[in-house]
């Protein structure tokens, strides 16, 4: 009984903690460039001079990227 529990955890580390965060690091790179490449091309539709929707995008996946950290370091505690 006691072996198989130390093979779940073992299972559960099979990889090195910093690969999990290098993967976390284009994670987070590829939500905040997809939000600021869909601001772009909703910038060029709406022919505005202002970048808004760029901004909007921007801002909005760069909230959405650290929700996603804060809840994949808050599930490893």
């Amino acid at each position: 009984m006691a072996n198989s529990q130390e093979n779940k955890s073992k299972s559960k580390e099979e990889y090195p903690t910093w690969v999990k965060y290098m993967g976390l690091s284009f994670q987070l790179f590829t939500v905040i460039g997809l939000g600021t490449l869909l601001g772009w091309w909703v910038q060029q539709k709406s022919a505005m001079k202002f970048p808004v929707w760029i901004l909007v995008f921007c801002f909005a996946s760069v909230i959405l990227a650290f929700y996603q950290l804060w809840k994949t370091m808050s599930r490893d505690q």
